[in-house]
């Protein structure tokens, strides 16, 4: 089962202890558990709306595309290009900040399982449904809905924080990780759904490459290219994954009705991912 141990109060950032079925600091602030083991640890003052972050209809529909692991070679390819040695250690802790529904989180404690590595994971992130959701899929993995924006959690609390498609916050980076702890950013590079944006959009907007003068406070330790395609055979299929990407709020109504006139496509998957060392 998860631990749920070494937390902060997002209120004043005071130890958390686990008392039964909440976690409690020293000023009274408490947090209950839900059912499925995951805490919600972000207040409502720190919320920016009602229901922050992807909506239960989207976390659905991620979770239905991602279980059919048309994703899975980036799971493979962040083990492999990870630094010398480092899921070889004996203690690994790694957080998934802006984790969603889990999927690749509990695909790494597989694969790693598999290895004879043991990891504590952590999966955080802002919307409630996405944790509840990856609550049910794996119950090693202490679940959090919380903001990048200030972590529940103290100092060098973690060796690596993953960021995959999400929304970093690197003070709050570097202030979790360990001394010489490792940020390994995934995002999509130039091509990456290039089959489906051609159809959504009249026209492909030039590639900007992100944090292409570095991020302060990190050394970049080289990035790792990852491309491949796989197949939709169904419009339901095409739709999950558009559901899960920005296009489907960005593109216009002529380029998603051109998508749902399709029952089938290839698609490129086109990843970056970049290791980073804290300085």
């Amino acid at each position: 089962m998860s631990k749920l141990e070494n937390l902060s109060c997002p209120m004043d950032a005071s130890r958390l202890e686990l008392k039964q079925a909440s976690l409690v600091c020293a000023h009274g602030h408490t947090f209950d558990l839900a059912k499925t083991g995951y805490v919600n640890l972000l207040p409502v003052q720190n919320k920016r709306s009602k229901d922050p972050g992807d909506s239960k209809e989207m976390v659905a529909a991620r979770q239905t595309f991602l279980n059919q692991q048309h994703y899975f070679p980036i799971v493979k390819e962040i083990v492999a290009s990870a630094p010398a040695g480092f899921f070889q250690q004996e203690t690994v802790r790694l957080l998934d900040a802006g984790c969603g529904e889990g999927y690749y989180l509990h695909q790494l404690g597989l694969l790693l399982a598999e290895q004879g590595n043991s990891i504590e994971r952590i999966g955080l992130d802002i919307s409630k449904w996405a944790i509840m959701a990856a609550s049910k899929r794996d119950k090693e993995v202490s679940w959090l809905v919380g903001s990048n924006a200030a972590l529940p959690m103290p100092e060098a609390r973690v060796d690596a924080v993953l960021c995959l498609f999400g929304f970093p916050v690197f003070s709050e980076f570097s202030r979790v990780l360990a001394e010489g702890g490792y940020l390994l950013l995934v995002e999509s590079g130039e091509d990456h759904l290039i089959e489906l944006r051609k159809i959504l959009y009249p026209a492909i907007h030039d590639y900007k490459a992100t944090y292409s003068d570095g991020v302060s406070g990190f050394e970049c330790l080289g990035e790792h290219k990852l491309n491949y395609n796989f197949d939709l055979t169904s419009q339901l299929a095409i739709q999950q994954l558009l559901s899960m990407t920005p296009h489907i709020h960005k593109a216009s109504y002529e380029g998603r009705e051109a998508v749902k006139a399709l029952e089938s496509i290839s698609v490129t998957a086109d990843i970056k991912l970049r290791w980073y060392r804290k300085n």
